[in-house]
């Protein structure tokens, strides 16, 4: 009633609206501007109490109290409108039925709605089959979303197993760290605890990363639940109009299917990746290279063999010379090829998109490499090979080759080479050559092979700096050490494989 009586008071006696741009007469009396300008136009006197107004309305000023609590009135007046209207089911801006569903909007709309400016070119549907088709792909979204909180809790449970095995496996190294640094605690305590500082960092970085994973699984699970306990409680409504209402409400515009998509597939298991690599069983070795007058050296004494008519193996077995013995008038050498050039059926192309002519040889069975130059000419690529006659099929292992001056060499296993072309080192693998950043120019190279890992890294073996690691997948064991040397004459710096 006090709304109603507030709005009498500010409605204007000759239209019957509450008032719009209100002026004062001398009298008292309010009325809109426009409206009491055409009374006077016609009579001279007030139209509610008959008193004299010999006036002109556009010289009248507005009653800026009367305008705010008109406007305040009106915007009030408009609310009621709207709520009654929502109450009783019509639109709040027509008045009428909501009969129809905007498919592109999301919402219930009246006959007149779906005829303006503000709906045109949209998709509508009548609102009980709009309710139909809306709960049949609910009940659908229902189960997957069920299926997609199952894989995340799936996950959950990896990523927490991966962080205990993560957590598990570094107690692992560092007993295995302390138990081999007891042997040269009274020189090498400050290296024991470096590396121990870099084993926890490393856990700390793993373990950092999947929790970062965790807590994103985590969400993802709690949002997708959410999600499902409110498509629930929304199925639950009969009711079409009220069933719609209570989905949309407060919802963007948009298709369904940007609500629900499924979680999982936005989700992997960080996996552990903690390693010290050869340091985690080549410790004592390793740390020898620091400090010579503490450790035993036990590399590896590998010997070699070549079935290259042009190259000779020393006496010992550790030195790689290269001395032609085959006829040159060809200008051809014998190679094994290594991986860097490729291997199998796709070496050829790989060889004519270097530029590269592959011709068979009937009399050494092997392979003849030319590189064509612009001018036409034939170049030949004098690469030798060498292998271990050791082979490794288990454990982890080590070695260094010395290769002195030589400004062409590759070294590693089979499929897996470090390279050196006299300006830039490179890792080479099946069907892939790798340029390193490395500018040093070591004498000595370090080779580490891991059988069971398949880890493969390269290092300065005088500063035992890490130059390069490989997963060398690929990789068959058993496997011996090759070394592959570009042909020189007279050669004076030969490949020798360092004895300790």
């Amino acid at each position: 009633m006090a709304s109603v009586s507030y709005s009498e008071e500010l409605t204007c006696s000759v239209c019957l609206t509450i008032f719009t741009d209100p002026v004062n007469l001398p009298c008292g009396h309010s009325f809109c501007r426009q409206c009491i300008s055409e009374v006077l136009t016609t009579q001279q006197h007030c139209p509610q109490c008959g008193a004299a107004a010999a006036l002109e309305a556009a010289s009248l000023p507005t009653s800026l109290v009367l305008k705010t609590l008109a406007e305040k009135a009106k915007a009030k007046t408009d609310e009621e409108k709207r709520l009654t209207a929502e109450v009783a089911g019509l639109c709040p801006e027509h008045e009428e039925k909501l009969k129809l569903f905007c498919i592109t909007d999301q919402q219930l709309v009246c006959i007149i709605c779906r005829d303006g400016e503000e709906h045109e070119g949209h998709q509508f549907k009548p609102v009980k089959e709009a309710a139909a088709t809306l709960r049949k792909q609910l009940e659908m979204f229902e189960q997957s979303t069920a299926d997609d909180i199952h894989a995340v809790e799936r996950l959950a449970e990896a990523q927490k197993d991966e962080m205990f095995k993560t957590r598990e496996r570094s107690q692992q190294l560092l007993a295995r760290v302390g138990k081999q640094f007891e042997e040269m605690r009274r020189f090498l305590r400050r290296r024991e605890n470096e590396i121990k500082s870099e084993l926890k960092r490393k856990e700390e970085d793993n373990v950092e990363k999947m929790r970062e994973t965790f807590q994103a699984v985590a969400v993802a699970l709690s949002e997708s639940r959410e999600l499902k306990e409110k498509v629930s409680s929304v199925l639950k409504i009969t009711e079409s109009e009220s069933f719609l209402k209570s989905w949309t409400e407060g919802k963007s515009k948009g298709a369904l299917e940007h609500v629900f998509r499924p979680r999982v597939n936005e989700l992997q298991v960080v996996e552990s990746s903690l390693s010290l690599g050869p340091y985690e069983s080549h410790l004592q070795f390793f740390m020898w290279k620091e400090m010579l007058q503490v450790v035993q050296p036990r590399a590896e004494l590998l010997t070699l063999k070549s079935n290259s008519e042009d190259v000779v193996v020393s006496d010992d077995g550790r030195s790689l010379f290269c001395k032609p013995k085959t006829h040159q008038a060809f200008g051809y050498s014998t190679y094994t090829p290594s991986i860097c050039l490729d291997s199998g059926l796709g070496r050829q192309n790989r060889h004519q998109k270097l530029g590269f002519v592959t011709v068979p040889s009937s009399t050494l069975g092997g392979r003849r490499y030319y590189n064509q130059n612009p001018s036409g000419t034939e170049a030949t690529v004098n690469l030798q090979t060498a292998s271990s006659v050791s082979e490794f099929g288990a454990g982890q292992h080590y070695w260094e080759i010395e290769v002195g001056s030589r400004n062409y060499w590759e070294l590693g296993v089979m499929h897996n080479l470090l390279k050196y072309d006299g300006v830039k080192y490179a890792a080479c693998g099946p069907n892939v050559s790798t340029e390193l950043e490395f500018g040093n120019r070591p004498r000595k190279i370090g080779v580490y092979f891991n059988c069971s890992s398949k880890e493969l890294s390269f290092y300065d073996a005088d500063t035992m700096t890490h130059i390069h690691s490989v997963s060398a997948v690929f990789v068959t064991t058993p496997v011996s050490a090759q070394i592959n040397i570009q042909h020189k004459e007279p050669d004076h710096s030969p490949v020798t494989v360092c004895w300790y």
